[in-house]
């Protein structure tokens, strides 16, 4: 690429306590591959959202975003129908997103890519105007989310530790919503604990489960659970790793490119890309066809 200042987010928040060599470690890989860097810490979640706004308003031709699958949505939120290319350096815990453009986990290798790479177009859901990279859920996994943001507020207990007590605390609730969901023309009521809606299709059984073979195909997938006890749910969870789903008894699946859910609650919670919000049915949901590009390795296609 040719020499120029890129701007670099970095979520530079809890979880990230050696920011600072990571900088400096940083600066001297993109400087060693041609590009001066600019980088930009942001330490809360509206700090990055503000520091990725701004970068995007000066429209450079690329901007770097460095942390996990909630920091890439933020970016993609920024740069969405925009000519500016979004690099990812993948500094989260999961990292979704990048896994699926099988972009390297490992820092040298991911500034490689941002250097060497090839920048392709793939798809962003979007729910009542919020963007999102990956999916957006509701039901049971926003409930657990709220819940575990809670606890590690008033708790001070670790995300994993709180996470699986805001599922305990979940299970033994074991919330079921009545939505009204129109896909394409036609309605149903459905009961169930959990909605799910993936930016394009997911794998939902086999050691792949929760992965996609491709972020471009221009579809939303949803995928209903059906109104089942708690033990069934653990059932379902143990059939879906070990390949023995049966879609039929299940859960439901379908495709759309957008679609509207209902329900009867003046708000409700509901999940993007990790990140909790009320939102106020009814809920649109909509693809964005290959509005974002992104830098992949070069044989990705």
């Amino acid at each position: 690429m040719v020499s120029t200042i890129v701007p670099v987010i970095i979520n530079a928040g809890a979880g990230n306590p050696h920011v600072d060599k990571r900088v400096k470690k940083l600066t001297e890989l993109f400087l060693a591959g041609g590009l001066q860097v600019d980088i930009r810490l942001a330490s809360s979640g509206e700090e990055l959202d503000t520091l990725m706004r701004a970068a995007a308003a000066e429209r450079p031709r690329l901007l770097v975003a460095a942390g996990g699958d909630g920091t890439i949505s933020t970016a993609a939120a920024a740069l969405v129908d925009s000519a500016t290319v979004l690099g990812v350096l993948p500094f989260g815990t999961l990292n979704h997103f990048a896994k699926d453009l099988d972009i390297p986990l490992e820092l040298e290798e991911a500034v490689g890519n941002i250097i060497d790479g090839n920048s392709i177009a793939v798809d962003v859901g979007e729910v009542n105007g919020r963007v999102f990279i990956n999916n957006s859920s509701l039901g049971l996994y926003p409930d657990m989310v709220r819940d575990r943001e809670r606890q590690q507020a008033r708790l001070g207990r670790g995300k994993w530790r709180s996470l699986g007590w805001a599922s305990i605390a979940a299970f033994r609730r074991y919330p079921f919503l009545a939505v009204l969901l129109e896909v394409e023309g036609t309605k149903r009521v459905q009961v169930t604990p959990l909605v799910f809606v993936g930016n394009n299709e997911y794998s939902m059984e086999g050691f792949n489960i929760g992965e996609r073979a491709r972020i471009d195909g221009g579809r939303l997938s949803i995928y209903i659970v059906k109104k089942q006890g708690r033990a069934a749910l653990v059932r379902l969870s143990l059939e879906a790793l070990f390949g023995r789903l049966r879609q039929a008894r299940d859960f439901e699946a379908l495709t759309a490119a957008d679609f509207v859910i209902d329900t009867r609650h003046a708000r409700i919670l509901v999940a993007t890309d990790g990140e909790v919000q009320r939102m106020q049915p009814p809920l649109h949901y909509r693809i964005r066809p290959r509005s974002l590009r992104v830098i992949v390795p070069q044989f990705k296609e």
